[in-house]
């Protein structure tokens, strides 16, 4: 008998306890006074800097593109191909946003760029679902641990759902 195609949705291998499961097999106690250990508090300032020197690099990176999207790309291109709002300018911000979405941090700025230009509000949403979804670094993680079936939906149901909020939001935007 045929099994169901999502019955068994990772690759062989993948899955071996990874992401947090070393944490399952061997728990320690919670601490939640951190502070009061050197240790801890040190890695705490080591966790801050790094998690600010990230959002830093991305966040100046997404105002450096929004800057050049203000300055080189006319308003004209931007409302003619995602700026009225209808089925063919939603599908086109999903579309775009597979290889220009950098990551959640660098989107908003540049779709508050486009939105400034013209860009329809459900194409900006269309944009920003589609592209957190099928962005070429997410699409890259999903298609390493997921089989070749799933991967595919996981990139219709991601885009079909994209688009299909992108319209809705036109419609009450």
């Amino acid at each position: 008998m045929k099994q169901f195609t999502f019955a068994n949705p990772l690759q062989e291998g993948a899955g071996n306890g990874g992401c947090g499961g070393s944490k399952i097999r061997k728990p320690k106690d919670m601490v939640w006074v951190f502070w009061q250990a050197p240790e801890r508090k040190q890695k705490f300032w080591q966790g801050a800097g790094k998690n600010l020197f990230f959002l830093s690099k991305w966040l100046i990176l997404a105002f450096v593109l929004e800057s050049l999207v203000l300055a080189y790309v006319p308003n004209e291109i931007v409302r003619s191909v995602v700026g009225d709002g209808n089925l063919m300018s939603v599908i086109g911000a999903a579309l775009v946003s597979i290889p220009a979405y950098l990551n959640g941090y660098a989107a908003l700025p540049s779709i508050d760029g486009l939105l400034e230009q013209g860009m329809g509000a459900g194409a900006g949403m269309s944009f920003l679902l589609a592209g957190d979804a099928t962005s070429i670094p997410a699409a890259m993680a999903v298609y390493a641990n997921a089989r070749k079936p799933e991967f595919v939906a996981y990139l219709s149901f991601a885009f079909v759902g994209a688009v299909a909020s992108g319209l809705l939001y036109s419609l009450v935007a």
